[in-house]
């Protein structure tokens, strides 16, 4: 016998699940913590399962739980999709969109193309590093997001999986100097804390040249000769190199997730903002494949040609 979800429900679950607590997800719901729990107590009856278990630092979610998650989402995705398609009255309001600084470029041709289809719609744009725009997605400030994760602990929807490489001026030798000099755009950025850790597991010395958010004071560092940093592989400028790690005598560094938040309760302007980006990114996965191989600009070793 066929049965259906209640997608309301299901909403319920998704937001609960996002900020771990039901007072934060009536809030955002705009129901009574009451009638958030017995939401989530009418789902788990319908499923014949416990979906949250209750400990020292809060709602974690149990096995049951993490494997409808994901699930969940699709199905809300799907249907808020159907419902944006079917509006009937163009898009009015502010659109808030966050992404991080060395991706503006990318996120420039949906802005433009959303913005001529819905002329109504106000859009806000907040730069920034991934985990504060991440955060900002939690705490509703943001409708969508483009956000930066190490790939293994990727939240959201992955957009594109993308190595994470050093760079360097052309014919500079900084590679070489110790401490290494290192030139990143912000010390929130999500790339920091994997870079500095792949350092210090690799027994090399670092200091740091320059940190200010700002992604074209980075790069004039780099080209200067004064640091190298770090960049996915789509956004490094054609007249910086990358680096080959065992040439250079660097360590390997983990790939990173390109991936899509938005807040559970969205807005129809935001999924279909977010369906444009989707679209964007896979057109361009499949004109430029993004691999960990190396591509026409060529590798150095870090010192002078």
């Amino acid at each position: 016998m066929k049965r259906d979800l209640d997608l309301d429900l299901l909403r319920t679950f998704v937001t609960v699940a996002d900020n771990g607590s039901m007072t934060v997800a009536a809030n955002l719901l705009h129901r009574t913590q009451g009638a958030v729990s017995q939401q989530i107590k009418r789902l788990e009856t319908a499923l014949t399962c416990t979906l949250f278990v209750r400990g020292s630092r809060g709602l974690s979610l149990s096995r049951e739980g993490e494997q409808l998650l994901e699930k969940a989402r699709q199905l809300l995705r799907m249907n808020d999709e159907i419902w944006a398609e079917r509006a009937e009255h163009p898009f009015t309001g502010m659109l808030r969109i966050g992404v991080p600084y060395d991706l503006v470029n990318s996120l420039a041709p949906t802005m433009r193309s959303f913005a001529d289809a819905h002329p109504l719609v106000d859009i806000s744009l907040t730069c920034g590093a991934s985990p504060d725009l991440s955060q900002a997605v939690d705490d509703g400030r943001l409708d969508v997001s483009l956000v930066e994760y190490p790939e293994f602990a990727a939240d959201g929807e992955t957009l594109r999986i993308e190595p994470l490489i050093w760079v360097s001026g052309r014919h500079s030798n900084a590679s070489r100097k110790r401490p290494l000099p290192l030139s990143m755009v912000d010390e929130r950025c999500a790339f920091r804390p994997v870079v500095l850790g792949a350092l210090s597991d690799a027994g090399i010395p670092w200091r740091t040249v320059f940190e200010s958010g700002s992604i074209e004071a980075t790069a004039a560092t780099v080209r200067a000769g004064l640091a190298i940093t770090t960049w996915l592989r789509s956004t490094v400028p054609s007249d910086l190199e990358t680096l080959d790690p065992q040439i250079a005598g660097l360590p390997p560094l983990p790939a990173f997730s390109i991936s899509l938040r938005t807040p559970p309760a969205t807005t129809a302007a935001a999924m279909k903002f977010s369906r444009l980006l989707r679209e964007s990114f896979s057109a361009a996965t499949r004109l430029t494949p993004i691999t960990g191989e190396a591509t026409g600009r060529r590798f150095a070793s870090g010192m002078p040609a």
